[in-house]
């Protein structure tokens, strides 16, 4: 073998260790980076929100800002209808905070309200108002049936109608407005009930139903097309979104410190731009 065969040899030899070498490090800093975010991720503690299912989108929106500020905590948020959400904490789910669509659901978890169901309890001290939201009748864009007002629901324009149940927050403010208008008896065969607020916005978007009445900000959501928003006259009481950290909760201090985020002026905006209104 010549010289330069030799040398050849010994190069590609050489290279050959090195790069063994450097992918063993890689594969070192990339082991260690892992370690460290298991142990980072292992120091960190899951705080449980209950909330409103008109939350989802803003919640998950404000999440990444929190946990970024915030990098001990890892936000687990559970969405559904206000009624279903107060359910499963009195049945014992964990939960560090609630807010609901509805002042019912909070009083039935207060001990100072006549309505306090008597078993788990909201944090009292700690309890506020924190933002308030409309009720709209909303069809899907195109508005096919020329629908302009809550009291076309009982005319010939419209044969279909959703509606949150009983126990859903925006179905039981459906139920005053219509009542309040006279019309709630009448619409009933034409009614179907969801079980929650985005179920009804999915079915107006899909023009399963003629109309359906949801909140201004899961209008805006789902891209739906307001035609009408209850007054004064049609609601005895503001839409206000109530929140509270629950007694039992493990995190106080962490939840305590998530519901003064979700007051700052970081968290009005994104809320604003949701349609919400942060109650001052």
């Amino acid at each position: 073998m010549n010289l330069k065969k030799i040398l050849l040899s010994v190069f590609i030899a050489f290279l050959a260790l090195t790069l063994i070498s450097c992918s063993g490090k890689n594969k070192a800093v990339e082991t260690a980076a892992e370690n460290s975010k298991q142990e980072e991720k292992a120091k960190q503690k899951d705080l449980v929100v209950f909330a409103a299912a008109s939350m989802t989108d803003v919640l998950e929106d404000l999440k990444t800002k929190y946990e970024e500020e915030n990098n001990n905590v890892n936000l687990i948020f559970n969405f559904d209808s206000s009624g279903t959400l107060k359910t499963q904490i009195v049945e014992g789910a964990d939960c560090d905070v609630f807010i609901s669509a509805a002042q019912k659901q909070i009083n039935e978890l207060d001990p100072n309200n006549e309505n306090y169901n008597g078993k788990v309890s909201i944090q009292k001290d700690t309890r506020i108002d924190l933002l308030e939201n409309k009720v709209t009748l909303v069809v899907a864009k195109g508005n096919a049936k020329n629908i302009d007002k809550f009291e076309d629901l009982n005319s010939d324009k419209v044969e279909t109608i959703a509606l949150g149940n009983e126990d859903v927050p925006v179905g039981q403010y459906s139920e005053e407005i219509l009542k309040n208008l006279g019309i709630f008896e009448k619409i009933q065969p034409k009614v179907t009930l969801g079980t929650n607020v985005r179920e009804v916005a999915s079915w107006v978007s899909e023009n399963t139903v003629d109309a359906g009445i949801v909140y201004a900000t899961d209008a805006k959501a789902y891209d739906l097309e307001v035609v009408a928003q209850a007054d004064d006259s049609m609601l005895d009481n503001k839409v206000i979104y109530p929140a509270a950290v629950l007694d039992n909760s493990k995190n106080k201090e962490e939840a305590e410190n998530f519901l003064e985020f979700l007051q700052t002026e970081e968290a009005a905006k994104v809320f604003e731009d949701a349609g919400f209104t942060p109650v001052k």
